[in-house]
C-alpha cells in the first residue's frame, strides 16, 4: 500500500501566518505539523509515499526531504491546475499511484491512534474504500456520512442539515475504484471536485464502502484555534519520555509537569515552567513564567512576561510584562512593552488578517 498525503492549498483562514509560511509546516509540539502525519503514516507499515504540493513549493520538500528520516521513500506531486478539490488531487496523483491500494491523508488533519487497525480493516474486509469517522459538534464543516442499518447510503459535503453527527476524517483508504469515481463526478456547485461526492457515486455503483470510528482524538486544523488546541492535544499525548531537559537551569528555576527543553537553552532568575511544555534550542528566559500546553521554537527570548497555551515560532523575543494566552506568534516576531519607548502607548504595526487584543 502507498499513501498520498495534501500539503497544498492556501490556508487563507490561517493568515497572517500563511502569508509566508505553508499551513502544513507550522510547528505543533516543535514539529512541522506534516511530519506528525508521516509519522502515523510509517508506523503503520508504509513505505512509499507521495506528497501533494503546490506549483513551485519548494519549502515542504525542504522539510521533509525523501523520507529517510522515517524509512520511507517520499516524493512530490505538484498540483495541476490549480485548486479543484480533494477529488481532483487524487485524479491528478494516478500515475505515480498506479492501480494499488492507497492510504490517503490530509496533512492538516492530527490523530492520538494508530492508522494500523484502518489498514488491516481495510484489507480483511475487501473494501474499496474505507472512512474513518469521528463525532464532532459542528458537521456542517465537513463531509457527513448518513448511515442506515449500519451502512453509509451517501456523503454529503458541508451540509445546512447534517443526516449524523459524524465528520468524515480527512483519512481515507482506497482501492483503484476511486480512480474511476474521481473521473466520473461533476464540480460541485462551488466549483470543486468533491471527495463526499466521489464516495457516495462510490456506493451507488456498488462498491464495498465501510467505516470506522477514530479511536482517541481527531482534530482537523482548519482555524487558529484548532492549531491551538491540536498543539495542546499533542502536548498531552506524548509519553514521559519524551520530555528531558538538555538546557542550563538557574538555581531557582522550577520545572512542574512534564517540560522538554533542547540543547543550548539557558534560564535567567525567575523562571517557572509548567508543563506539558516544549522549548527548542538556543532559548533565553528570564523572570518568565511559561504555562501548560505552549511550544516554543529555538532561538527564542522571553522576559519579563508571562505564555501559556501559545505557539511561538523560532526567533521571536517577548518582553511585554504582561500575561500572553491562546497566541501564536510568527517567527521573529517581537512582542515588547509599550513603556519601554516615548511616546507611551500600543504602538501597533498590523498586517492584513490580523487579530490583536489589547
Amino acid at each position: 500500500m502507498k499513501a498520498l498525503i495534501t500539503a497544498g492549498g492556501r490556508a487563507t483562514r490561517m493568515r497572517p501566518i500563511t502569508y509566508t509560511r505553508n499551513k502544513h509546516l507550522i510547528p505543533l509540539a516543535n514539529k512541522p505539523m506534516i511530519w506528525h502525519a508521516i509519522e502515523k503514516i510509517a508506523e503503520c507499515g508504509i513505505r512509499e509515499v507521495f506528497i501533494n504540493v503546490n506549483p513551485g513549493e519548494t519549502d515542504v520538500q525542504k522539510s521533509v526531504g525523501d523520507g529517510s528520516r522515517w524509512g520511507l521513500s517520499v516524493r512530490y506531486i505538484e498540483q495541476e491546475g490549480g485548486p479543484q478539490g480533494l477529488a481532483h488531487i487524487v485524479k491528478n496523483a494516478r500515475p505515480h499511484l498506479g492501480e494499488e491500494p492507497f492510504l490517503f491523508y490530509l496533512g492538516d488533519n492530527i490523530v492520538l491512534g494508530s492508522l494500523r487497525p484502518l489498514v488491516e480493516r481495510f484489507e480483511k474486509g475487501g473494501l474499496d474504500c474505507l472512512l474513518a469517522l469521528s463525532k464532532v459538534s459542528d458537521p456542517q464543516r465537513f463531509g457527513v456520512p448518513e448511515i442506515r442499518d449500519g451502512k453509509i447510503i451517501r456523503v454529503i459535503e458541508k451540509p445546512a442539515n447534517p443526516p449524523s453527527d459524524f465528520a468524515v476524517t480527512g483519512i481515507y483508504i482506497y482501492s483503484p475504484k476511486i480512480f474511476e469515481a474521481v473521473t466520473s463526478i461533476a464540480p460541485s456547485a462551488r466549483g470543486e471536485y468533491e471527495i463526499s461526492d466521489a464516495h457516495t457515486w462510490l456506493i451507488e455503483h456498488g462498491a464495498s464502502v465501510g467505516y470506522e470510528e477514530t479511536t482517541g482524538w481527531w482534530k482537523d486544523t482548519g482555524k487558529p484555534d484548532d492549531l491551538l488546541e491540536g498543539n495542546a492535544l499533542i502536548l498531552n499525548g506524548l509519553p514521559p519520555n519524551a520530555f528531558g531537559n538538555e538546557g542550563e537551569k538557574c538555581a531557582d528555576t522550577v520545572f512542574q509537569g512534564n517540560v522538554r527543553v533542547g540543547k543550548g537553552t539557558r534560564f535567567g532568575q525567575g523562571c517557572v515552567i509548567r508543563g506539558p511544555v516544549t522549548i527548542g534550542e538556543n532559548c533565553h528566559l528570564e523572570n518568565a513564567f511559561v504555562g501548560p500546553f505552549t511550544s516554543i521554537g529555538d532561538g527564542v527570548r522571553i522576559s519579563n512576561a508571562e505564555v501559556e497555551h501559545s505557539i511561538i515560532f523560532d526567533g521571536a523575543e517577548i518582553s511585554c510584562g504582561r500575561r500572553i494566552v491562546d497566541a501564536i506568534i510568527g517567527q521573529n516576531a517581537k512582542v515588547t512593552s509599550c513603556s519601554d519607548t516615548l511616546p507611551r502607548g500600543n504602538k501597533l504595526i498590523i498586517g492584513d488578517n490580523s487579530a490583536v487584543e489589547l
